[in-house]
């Protein structure tokens, strides 16, 4: 615990940092009654953001799909992030920003009338699947009744608190002995799951969907470290049926990289446990954690 009270984590709120503990927002935010808002998450490991200014620039694009427009400049956010993550000490953060429309005032129903708020905070990084358990993969079911809220509907690609989906999802895998869900989307189609993205290596090609889904960061950085390793990979429509030829699973996000799934509906992934093809993306993509194309060094207070 730092001396001022943020090691636990820190969060910026109406311009004042304040320990994570004391952090409020205004029960009336369009944020919070409506999920009127976009977010982004960034991962801090070992002391050095990893892709910050890609997922700015996904926060950014997600506000404009919107017609939000945030209280602060790309470069004012920036610093904020990295501030609260200074503040905070902490060298393995998961950091968020949150645009919110606003709090509107008594009757007030018009978004074009509220003034946007922005929120930001870092607490210690946080694990999808826990990272002593990786090794031995994880379970999922592929839900049966439930489906991912259709695009149509919602922008998946607008990174957003429309979780109503994922957490009936989230039970139905729980009931049936699985960790964790995937959701179709129409047509038969895999669509993602709570917080993560989806891929399967099928008749020798790494495959994840390309429309219906967030375009995460995690996903962009191992399509691209696939394709450094020429190993064949393309985003593409993934039929549900495809999934249980697969001979590797994995999930993807900033919260636990690259993570290997070796149960499927209650049967094993290929031989059962995690794959090679899995296992070398996963080491790379933690190997460019200190790779100074792709980080940011958080300078902390007292540093040196």
């Amino acid at each position: 615990m730092t001396a001022d009270g943020f090691g636990a984590g820190c969060a910026w709120i109406d311009g004042e940092y304040l320990p994570i503990a004391e952090a409020r927002i205004p029960i009336l935010d369009t944020g919070f009654v409506r999920s009127d808002l976009c977010y982004d998450v960034v991962a801090v490991w070992q002391g050095r953001f990893f892709r910050l200014d890609d997922h700015l620039d996904r926060l950014l694009a997600g506000c404009a799909r919107i017609r939000l427009q945030p209280p602060a400049d790309r470069a004012g956010i920036r610093s904020i992030l990295i501030e609260v993550v200074r503040r905070s000490g902490l060298r393995d953060a998961y950091v968020e920003a949150v645009v919110t429309r606003g709090v509107p005032t008594a009757g007030e129903r018009d978004p074009r009338r509220l003034t946007p708020r922005l929120y930001a905070y870092a607490i210690p990084y946080v694990w999808i699947v826990p990272r002593d358990k990786q090794d031995q993969g994880t379970s999922v079911a592929v839900t049966r009744s439930t489906q991912r809220i259709p695009p149509a509907s919602v922008d998946p690609t607008v990174k957003n608190f429309h979780w109503g989906d994922l957490v009936r999802g989230q039970f139905e895998a729980y009931d049936r002995g699985a960790v964790l869900p995937i959701l179709p989307g129409a047509g038969g189609l895999v669509a993602e799951g709570p917080g993560f993205n989806v891929f399967a290596l099928v008749d020798g090609v790494l495959r994840t969907p390309a429309g219906g889904v967030l375009e995460g960061i995690t996903r962009r950085t191992v399509l691209e470290l696939a394709a450094a390793q020429s190993i064949r990979s393309e985003a593409a429509d993934l039929p549900v049926a495809s999934l249980y030829r697969a001979n590797e699973l994995f999930l993807t996000s900033t919260a636990g990289g690259v993570m290997p799934v070796t149960t499927l509906d209650g049967r094993p992934v290929g031989d059962g446990r995690p794959g090679p093809v899995t296992a070398a993306l996963r080491d790379a993509y933690w190997a460019l954690h200190t790779d100074p194309r792709y980080t940011i060094e958080v300078d902390y207070p007292g540093a040196g």
